[in-house]
């Protein structure tokens, strides 16, 4: 089961650690990518262990399926970890999983392929769907999306200072022509921005935001965090790679949050204490060491977090 040299698992040993694998425990890859994990992880599975994966790229799950399709402990279906409950109850291993992965964002692959619209490194079309069978194109967005809308995309997904003269930017360009490639946003884009960060491309955060917003990924984050904690057994671990500050500030609060436990109304009276919480944080943030960051540049902006299910 060796890992193809187009893609490198980010953080591999922490996440197989932070999952605490046992050879007959029942595993998710909720984003199984191109099977850099989920490889790992089944190489540390007995026979009578499971690893079950989703992902929304039918691309993905096309690979998972010629790859390990052969083996009967793996199981892979195309969709949205958004869909994680029902996709355990499906297979009748809701409340049994002894380990959930997310591994956050887009794949290398998908980066690398000019023809999914994801990097600016290459000229490519305006798509950036996870799955191209489904929703609006970036092109197809930018094209009818009003200034305002597109401004507070940029600003609330990107975290892009220069929004405003973008979306202006934008509105302006498709009044004469639409914008269909990525190499036409890019430099319209940097056009647009004052200034220059040496260190970051100016269209980095607006090709960031745009795709977090054509696949709804903080929303379906946060969906699919409420429905893990139900979906695991009691000592299992849940552990999520994030690449950006805005899906770590969610996971990072998700999991404070249920390890606090619900907050109760001021002025009620409690016995035995408060309620506990159904989440533990294990351990510390873990990002990757000088080495990985250079091996695989993917890696620097990488954070995992560790929480475990609690009784």
């Amino acid at each position: 089961m060796g890992e193809p040299l187009a893609h490198v698992p980010v953080l591999l040993d922490a996440a197989l650690d932070g999952l605490r694998l046992m050879p007959d425990g029942c595993y998710v890859d909720g984003t199984y990518g191109r099977g850099g994990h989920a490889a790992a992880i089944l190489e540390r599975l007995g026979a009578a262990g499971r690893l079950y994966a989703l992902d929304r790229d039918p691309e993905a799950v096309a690979a998972a399926q010629a790859r390990f399709g052969a083996d009967r402990r793996f199981t892979v279906e195309q969709g949205s970890f958004e869909g994680l409950e029902a996709f355990a109850a499906r297979h009748g291993i809701a409340g049994r999983v002894d380990g959930l992965l997310l591994d956050l964002g887009v794949s290398s692959p998908q980066l690398d392929d000019p023809g999914r619209g994801f990097s600016f490194q290459a000229d490519g079309p305006l798509d950036m769907r996870m799955d191209r069978g489904s929703g609006e194109s970036a092109a197809e967005w930018l094209a009818r999306a009003p200034e305002r809308e597109i401004a507070a995309v940029l600003r609330d997904f990107g975290e892009e200072r220069h929004a405003a003269r973008i979306a202006r930017a934008i509105v302006q360009a498709r009044a004469s022509a639409p914008l269909r490639t990525t190499s036409e946003l890019a430099a319209l884009v940097a056009r647009a921005s004052p200034g220059r960060d040496p260190h970051k491309h100016p269209a980095t955060r607006t090709f960031q935001a745009i795709r977090i917003h054509l696949n709804r990924e903080l929303e379906a984050l946060a969906r699919c965090l409420e429905q893990a904690v139900r979906v695991l057994a009691v000592g299992a671990r849940l552990v999520v790679i994030s690449f950006h500050s805005l899906e770590d500030r969610i996971v990072k609060r998700f999991f404070r949050d249920r390890a606090h436990g619900p907050v109760l109304p001021r002025g009620l009276p409690v016995t035995g204490g408060p309620p506990a919480g159904d989440l533990r944080i294990v351990g510390r943030p873990v990002r990757a060491d000088a080495v990985e960051a250079a091996r695989n540049p993917r890696a620097r902006s990488a954070v995992l977090r560790i929480a475990e299910r609690a009784a």
